[in-house]
């Protein structure tokens, strides 16, 4: 794929994004506590989430493999990191699911053509269009890659921590829906969405990489009007005075 071609691929998806974004404030996705019986056939939450997050994860491991880029290259750290959050996402936290949640067939097959073409953008930049002395020795010397990958991986401590929050909310054999307090859930009422936000900001920050600001561009629609449904159900289940000031997404602006 030629740079043209590619920068024209990042506007169609961002655009896309936009239409998603809008979408979502009208139609709530069918997973988790949003969950209805419309949407159709479903899976067990542990095995949607396993086949709709590991084609990301294998599509950039085919991508360094096929471009020759070695282990002693910046694009290689870039690489381990977003294969990181991919493994943990793919192969572990599927497994630490508590309950029968059931995932919707329909999300799950968007979910897989996301992370498809996702994982494309990713390592079509990474290994084969990124300038060749754009990711020389020398640009980890700057500063703000490594800013950037402070925030990644303080945005991956805050999603994964608060994950662990909202999993260790019921007691075994316990239904009900509790308002989560711990953690950032104590700024936001989707702490998690918050780290994964902040997660691949990060990630874009220290790339320098114009797919990785389509990736947060596309977090952010994505996740948005999802956490604004969020609070607007804490506050109809448990109230407004029980919610309080928090945000829904990004402590004190949204």
């Amino acid at each position: 794929m030629t740079l043209d071609n590619f920068h024209q691929l990042l506007m169609l998806f961002s655009l896309v994004g936009a239409i998603v974004f809008v979408a979502l404030f009208f139609i709530k996705a069918g997973y988790g506590i949003f969950r209805t019986e419309r949407w159709g056939l479903s899976v067990s939450n542990k095995i949607g989430w396993v086949l709709m997050e590991a084609p990301v994860f294998f599509v950039m491991l085919y991508l360094w493999i096929q471009s020759g880029v070695g282990v002693a290259s910046v694009p290689f750290l870039f690489f381990l990191l977003f294969e990181l959050h991919y493994f943990q996402r793919s192969f572990v936290f599927p497994f630490l699911l508590k309950g029968k949640s059931r995932m919707p067939i329909a999300i799950l097959l968007m979910g897989v053509v996301f992370n498809l073409l996702n994982g494309y953008i990713q390592g079509e930049w990474l290994f084969y269009l990124a300038p060749e002395e754009l990711y020389s020795p020398a640009y980890l010397q700057h500063a703000g890659c490594w800013i950037g990958m402070l925030v990644f991986f303080i945005g991956m401590g805050i999603n994964w921590h608060s994950d662990y929050v909202i999993r260790h909310l019921r007691k075994p054999g316990d239904t009900k829906h509790y308002l989560p307090q711990k953690g950032m859930y104590r700024w936001v009422t989707s702490g998690n969405y918050f780290g994964e936000l902040l997660e691949w900001t990060g990630f874009a920050i220290m790339t320098s990489s114009p797919a990785a600001w389509v990736f947060v561009w596309w977090t952010f629609a994505n996740l948005a009007p999802r956490a604004y449904a969020i609070r607007k159900k804490y506050r109809e289940e448990f109230g407004r005075e029980a919610v309080g000031n928090r945000k829904c997404l990004i402590p004190y602006i949204f």
